[in-house]
């Protein structure tokens, strides 16, 4: 018996809770729609939480260990229903970034970077942001670029980082706004980041 949404005219890309609903009931055409749905947001996040030494094979473990998860804890996702799906997903990928920092500090170095992929939509982040912007989010400490990328990159809101983050929007606040100084500082900016 086929599929009922598994054909060419799937609701998955227009309804998300339904994507998800059908994934946590194990449809998995479902699942890799939500994959392809997120997966660049993920690397992203990853990437940014990593730099500068976002090797692209460790994001890549990183990405595919953020989705794992992620499935495997959707049934507890779906009848929680607090956070959008792309909030609960972020915060998974960025936990397990910073994580990935605390445990291995020396493995990860700047001597480590690996190239970008030369993929088109890498190709398009890269001219937007510019790299004199790259390098001054890359001159943040994990912890305040985790929180400015989560804001500006994917636009969370002060209480989806602190969720993200496990820590209070208080903190929150407090991050972006040294994080903002320190980019107006390394780009000579007098304006607002």
């Amino acid at each position: 018996m086929a599929n009922p949404g598994s054909g060419p005219a799937a609701p998955w890309p227009r309804d998300e809770s339904a994507t998800v609903a059908a994934a946590c009931a194990g449809d998995r055409s479902a699942a890799r729609a939500l994959v392809r749905r997120y997966e660049r947001a993920v690397f992203s996040q990853i990437r940014g939480v990593l730099l500068p030494s976002g090797r692209t094979q460790i994001v890549e473990d990183l990405a595919q260990e953020t989705f794992l998860r992620a499935f495997r804890a959707l049934p507890r996702y779906t009848s929680d229903g607090r956070a959008k799906f792309s909030t609960w997903l972020l915060t998974i990928a960025t936990r397990l970034a910073l994580n990935e920092l605390r445990r291995r500090p020396g493995a990860i170095s700047s001597d480590t970077i690996d190239a970008w992929p030369a993929d088109a939509d890498l190709a398009r982040d890269a001219e937007i942001v510019g790299q004199g912007v790259q390098a001054a989010v890359e001159s943040l400490s994990p912890p305040f670029r985790a929180a400015f990328l989560l804001r500006e990159l994917h636009g969370f809101d002060y209480a989806d980082i602190a969720e993200a983050l496990g820590i209070d929007i208080g903190t929150v606040k407090s991050r972006l706004s040294r994080a903002r100084a320190r980019l107006r500082e390394v780009l000579g900016e007098e304006g607002e980041c």
